[in-house]
């Protein structure tokens, strides 16, 4: 039997909360709630399967809560579907553009969302039951590619590879989320800090830069022509 997948569902209103976790459960997840990004912070991010959250919330928004979780390794992978009034053609860009699944607005049917969960949760097990990756204890591995993500370390066939913190950042980011386009300003985003002055070329040299020091794997990394980056691990 498949263990039972965990969600944390992120709102302000209590009553959505108390909705979502009633007919989640009955549906044989299990269920955190938090009333704010920043209680949600306050958890164990890493062990959940799936995060669903309001974009309006108090000081850190639902689009900044997601941001956070892109930029942290162990939870990168971990789908996300925002539920929300904010319903605008732009606010669901901007929702897609950071990472999201989906993106439900309200007032929302409980059974469409429920199969919408379902669809996502299945899609990400099939995608990892087929995938080169393995993520274990800290450790990502893609064909000769090895990452110890507990000492910062890179082998590519079994030969150690010195990368900048950048660089590092940039392959890891790439083998947790195979086959997401990230534009320049996404990676500029979830890999530089925000008060530091960085030009997109940047991006540009940093891959370059990647490609040549995990030869013979570097086709991983694709250019897609006015759009931005993506990893092909097929």
């Amino acid at each position: 039997m498949s263990p039972q997948k965990r969600i944390l569902v992120v709102d302000d209103e209590s009553d959505i909360c108390e909705i979502l976790k009633f007919n989640l459960e009955k549906n044989n997840f299990i269920v955190d709630v938090a009333y704010s990004a920043e209680e949600a912070l306050e958890n164990d991010l890493s062990t959940y399967n799936l995060f669903i959250l309001d974009v309006m919330m108090g000081k850190i928004s639902g689009f900044n809560f997601a941001k956070i979780t892109q930029q942290k390794f162990e939870t990168a992978k971990i789908p996300i579907i925002f539920i929300t009034a904010k319903d605008t053609i732009e606010d669901k860009l901007v929702g897609f553009n950071i990472g999201a699944d989906d993106y439900i607005s309200k007032p929302f049917s409980i059974s469409e969302t429920l199969a919408r969960i379902e669809n996502i949760l299945k899609r990400y097990d099939e995608n990892n039951k087929h995938s080169d990756i393995k993520l274990k204890r800290s450790i990502t591995t893609y064909k000769g590619i090895y990452i110890d993500e507990n000492s910062k370390t890179v082998t590519i066939d079994n030969k150690p590879v010195q990368l900048t913190k950048k660089e590092y950042e940039l392959l890891v980011l790439f083998l947790h989320r195979p086959n997401k386009i990230f534009s320049r300003n996404e990676l500029l985003q979830l890999i530089w800090d925000d008060d530091v002055y960085v030009l997109e070329r940047t991006i540009d040299v940093n891959i370059a830069r990647l490609r040549n020091k995990i030869t013979p794997y570097e086709d991983i990394l694709i250019t897609k022509q006015g759009y931005g980056y993506k990893s092909n691990l097929e």
